[in-house]
């Protein structure tokens, strides 16, 4: 296994995480000191960067989208897709975002409707303070996040199948910069991105866990404990490593398929026996709410007013999902061959936006309705019991509630499992000397087995000491070098805009490759 991996690309951030494990069981304060100081620097010094960068891809979407550029094949004219349409759009939306709406689309917006920006003068648990819960979330969760994967994605993908480069995040910068991200510079690019993405993912599993322990709690009795949280992670990490080694059709496809219905049932039922009249008022008259207040937000860095609403949450969320972004867009890449680069924003950005604006409208809807009616009843709950019980406590309320609490944990334990797969898959391609993209069976085995321990091990041995607050900051670390990466790559995009020929050139030579 070890005679076939990239060694620049693998053992930075195997070693970097060895050390973050270290570093915390020898001195957990100092090492939660060191990772708050980390991340409050690039918090700081950094939103205008984060904020500008993320409205700037949006921004690029639209304008690919009208260019002649948009009728371009990824992978030449005679590709052929990978995947049907119906089955792209699944894989796309159920590793992406699904995990986090999940359970953030009730908790988040209870947190704006009772301690909006101060600088934005909104009076708490006002009808104001419910418009701007639904523009941030649909900021938060909307467009934006999906242009910040589908930009570095579609690059990406045609310098991997058009140009025919190597399956590499430094083959996005090749076109502009050349031999300055060849050989070992590229592995450096590519490790940066591994650990960003692999750090992600720990948080995310830790977080994954908390919740599922919450839920599992309400039908037998569980405690939080290293040994609860253990065996959950194994699970997850048992079922996303084998499904990723299963390959793209007999695995993640298959998956995402399952995890999407489920998704959908459940988004149905909350329709139907919830507020109904007021989710479909509140979601329209919320959507105005956030296309009003759109330029204002997403540039909203807070530093006029010394707020620190910003940093709590938007620029905290681009860092997140631009660190995701450079692996998870190589995932997107892979799958996007024989489509038009119009057809890929449309799979990538526009569907999938309009699916998750409508499960905001449902479930931050049915909370917020919750949360009035019982006078502040839902956000004490919150603020007792945390997020991962409060979704447990609103499906509780409505018909059902014990069986869809059950359905629940199970959609849960889906969801971050599909997720983590197509994450893995990534992971373990990049890692690989010799990536055959033309195969539907996975590639590595051994790799994506190696990378999903090390995974499930950060993630177990970091929310049993220093909490999921110590890993998602070493998360947001890695926003950084992931935004530059990404940003440098949207000049290839630049270029290609101009001079869409260039992806009808012919291949690369060897030298030029490496």
């Amino acid at each position: 296994m070890f005679k076939t991996i990239r060694p620049l690309v693998f053992f930075p951030t195997f070693l970097i995480l060895i050390s973050a494990l270290v570093f915390s069981l020898v001195d957990l304060k100092l090492f939660l000191h060191a990772m708050s100081v980390a991340n409050s620097f690039v918090l700081t010094h950094f939103s205008w960067l984060f904020s500008l960068g993320s409205f700037y891809l949006l921004g690029l979407v639209c304008v690919t989208y009208g260019s002649k550029l948009g009728k371009v094949k990824i992978g030449g004219e005679q590709a052929t897709p990978r995947v049907n349409k119906v089955r792209w759009f699944m894989i796309v939306l159920c590793t992406t975002l699904a995990v986090g709406v999940l359970f953030w689309t009730t908790a988040e917006p209870l947190y704006h409707l009772h301690t909006p920006p101060e600088s934005l003068h909104i009076q708490p648990n006002s009808p104001d303070a419910v418009l701007f819960s639904f523009a941030a979330m649909f900021l938060h969760w909307g467009p934006t996040p999906y242009a910040i994967y589908a930009i570095p994605a579609l690059i990406f993908a045609l310098a991997f199948y058009n140009l025919k480069m190597p399956y590499s995040i430094s083959s996005s910068l090749k076109p502009v910069f050349g031999r300055w991200v060849t050989g070992k510079k590229g592995d450096v690019i590519d490790a940066l991105a591994l650990y960003s993405l692999v750090v992600g993912m720990a948080s995310s599993l830790g977080t994954g866990a908390l919740t599922l322990v919450g839920g599992i709690s309400q039908f037998i009795p569980m405690e939080r404990t290293p040994l609860t949280l253990g065996l959950v992670i194994l699970a997850i990490v048992a079922v996303f490593v084998f499904s990723a080694t299963r390959g793209l059709i007999k695995g993640i496809a298959r998956l995402s398929m399952v995890n999407f219905w489920l998704l959908l049932v459940l988004l149905v039922f909350v329709l139907v026996v919830g507020p109904t009249q007021y989710i479909l008022g509140i979601g329209v008259e919320g959507l105005g709410a956030y296309l009003e207040n759109f330029l204002r937000l997403s540039l909203f860095t807070g530093q006029a007013a010394a707020d620190p609403w910003p940093q709590s949450w938007s620029v905290f969320y681009w860092a997140v999902w631009f660190a995701w972004a450079p692996i998870t867009a190589m995932f997107l890449g892979k799958i996007a061959r024989g489509y038009t680069v119009r057809e890929f924003i449309l799979m990538n950005v526009v569907y999938p936006s309009a699916f998750i604006l409508f499960w905001i409208s449902v479930f931050a809807g049915t909370a917020i309705y919750m949360d009035q009616t019982t006078q502040g009843g839902l956000y004490a709950i919150l603020n007792a019991s945390g997020i991962e019980q409060l979704l447990y406590h609103i499906f509780g309320e409505l018909p059902f509630g014990l069986l869809t609490s059950f359905i629940l944990v199970f959609i849960a334990f889906v969801s971050y499992v599909t997720a983590a797969d197509s994450s893995t898959d990534a992971i373990g391609d990049l890692c690989m000397k010799d990536f055959n993209a033309d195969s539907l069976e996975s590639n590595g085995v051994g790799i994506k087995v190696l990378w999903g321990c090390i995974i499930g091990l950060v993630a177990w041995v970091m929310v049993s000491t220093v909490g999921i607050q110590g890993v998602k900051s070493l998360s947001n670390l890695g926003g950084l070098p992931a935004t530059l990466i990404i940003l440098c790559c949207t000049a290839t995009l630049v270029k290609w805009i101009k001079q869409p020929s260039l992806l009808v050139m012919k291949p690369l030579t060897g030298e030029e490759k490496s």
